[in-house]
């Protein structure tokens, strides 16, 4: 059994997938090191306690820094000593490796998404007991690939761990479904190589459409014009999944706030090349749940069509509840496989269908 567990965290999704699980562990007396990459909005949104390991600006920043990040997070976890490290991309492996732990990975970014992603994961690959990815996965990642039967953002946004709060409304003072939310990606990410989202103009477009029917709020990871200013979405980054919640729509050019609004069951437009989508976007889109669009101007007249009709959460919200029936309890897969690993792995290893006692 692991009673020592360190856990990398990278992005502010990465942290929420791990919050409800850490605070689960620590309830069944498992000791937990938190070790943050202080990186766009991570430490915004965390309220864990844990270490800082690494500063980074960019990919290219990430890369030169990663040997001096992986043995700082040694020298960190050396008086720990943890049985277990876990995370959710390069530094769990070889940090591992260094302190002679075991290890394994949780990811839903794909490989065939962009070159770098592909060659930083062919890197530390070697290095992993297992790698868990949800069902939808569209690679193959070879003998150490584990799928399980959710999603990502189930860790923290199913109804068994979200509690929308109702108080945002005041704090953005609007009305429920009387408002629309525009995510707008920094395009910084691995994955990201290659994708370009809404223009300047695009932006511009967007918000002159969507404001006859709506008020308009933005969040975006890069800077915001001028002219777009007063529409920034003034509540804090913790608190943003209710304000998904009560909008009417979210139109966005990043992915896991696409997957994530989708999951609360929100009208969402992914703006997205198709040649870029990872499974979990198709899966979103094949139950209804997800409009997935190339074309800025087609999403933008998409977005005035769906802003339009006052009725269509309704039934979004039917989707979404239709879509969780069978999917397990990701969280609590998770304490389990963490909690009693490696006996986990093996069990899971030759009998994946153990997955669905968590449900």
């Amino acid at each position: 059994m692991a009673e020592k567990v360190a856990v990398f965290v990278s992005t502010p999704a990465q942290y929420h997938f791990y919050k409800n699980i850490i605070k689960t562990l620590l309830n069944d007396e498992c000791r937990v090191e938190l070790l943050y990459r202080d990186y766009g909005e991570t430490l915004e949104v965390a309220e864990l306690r844990g270490k800082v390991f690494t500063r980074v600006k960019s990919n290219w920043d990430r890369i030169f820094k990663f040997p001096f990040d992986v043995m700082r997070a040694k020298k960190i976890l050396s008086d720990f000593k943890p049985d277990l490290v876990t995370g959710f991309e390069i530094y769990a492996p070889y940090t591992a490796k260094v302190l002679g732990a075991r290890n394994f990975v949780f990811y839903d970014s794909e490989p065939r998404s962009s070159k770098l992603l592909a060659l930083q994961m062919k890197a530390y690959l070697p290095f992993v007991d297992a790698i868990i990815t949800p069902y939808t996965y569209l690679d193959d990642l070879g003998k150490r690939h584990l799928r399980i039967y959710s999603l990502k953002e189930l860790a923290y946004l199913h109804p068994k761990y979200f509690k929308p709060d109702k108080s945002i409304l005041d704090e953005l003072g609007v009305n429920e479904n009387g408002y629309a939310i525009l995510r707008f990606n920094a395009f910084d990410a691995a994955h990201d190589i290659g994708v370009k989202g809404f223009s300047y103009e695009d932006k511009l477009e967007l918000v002159k459409r969507l404001s006859k029917y709506v008020e308009v709020f933005i969040s975006s990871e890069g800077k915001i014009s001028k002219e777009l200013e007063k529409y920034t979405i003034r509540v804090s980054k913790k608190r943003i999944h209710h304000a998904i919640y009560f909008a009417r729509a979210v139109l966005t050019d990043t992915g896991t706030i696409a997957s994530e609004s989708a999951l609360l069951g929100i009208p969402v437009i992914n703006a997205h090349p198709k040649s870029k989508l990872f499974g979990n976007f198709v899966e979103l889109e094949r139950h209804g749940l997800m409009i997935n669009i190339g074309d800025p101007k087609k999403a933008i007249e998409l977005a005035e069509e769906i802003v339009r009709d006052e009725k269509v959460k309704k039934l979004w919200k039917r989707r979404r509840d239709e879509f969780l029936k069978d999917k397990i309890d990701i969280t609590s897969f998770m304490v389990w496989f963490i909690e009693y690993y490696p006996d986990s792995l093996r069990e899971f290893r030759e009998n994946p269908k153990i997955q669905f006692k968590f449900r």
